[in-house]
């Protein structure tokens, strides 16, 4: 199972992106793709026009819900990394991933390198 994070997928809706060529990659050979509740929440914030959504909605599996074990995870991952303004998401974002047992993809691996020492896999 594969987990998007927020930047991942609005990167992988352009034709052609490294993110799509690898989503679809995935797709290929059946491999899980999810998501957090936390990242689809992003997501929707949007700008987002109503067929991409309905391109996202059809590529995207489970949307995980964020739950209390995750909030504290989220939190150690929060406190043990610097807490760094802004990056609460993230650190939930990966909280739920490491509880699903899923790899992250995101467009932006310099945010969750530091998750790595915890457990979490970039795929």
């Amino acid at each position: 199972m594969i987990h998007l994070d927020t930047s991942f997928l609005i990167r992988a809706l352009v034709a052609g992106s490294a993110e799509d060529r690898r989503l679809s990659g995935w797709i290929a050979t059946g491999e899980g793709i999810g998501m957090s509740a936390v990242a689809w929440a992003e997501f929707l914030c949007g700008p987002l026009s109503a067929s991409r959504l309905r391109v996202a909605d059809s590529v995207v599996g489970p949307r995980v819900d964020f739950t209390g074990e995750d909030a504290v995870l989220a939190t150690r991952l929060f406190n043990e990394c610097g807490r760094r303004r802004g990056s609460l998401p993230d650190c939930m974002i990966a909280a739920v991933a490491l509880g699903a047992g899923a790899r992250l993809a995101t467009a932006d691996e310099a945010d969750f390198h530091r998750f790595e020492a915890f457990g979490v896999k970039l795929a």
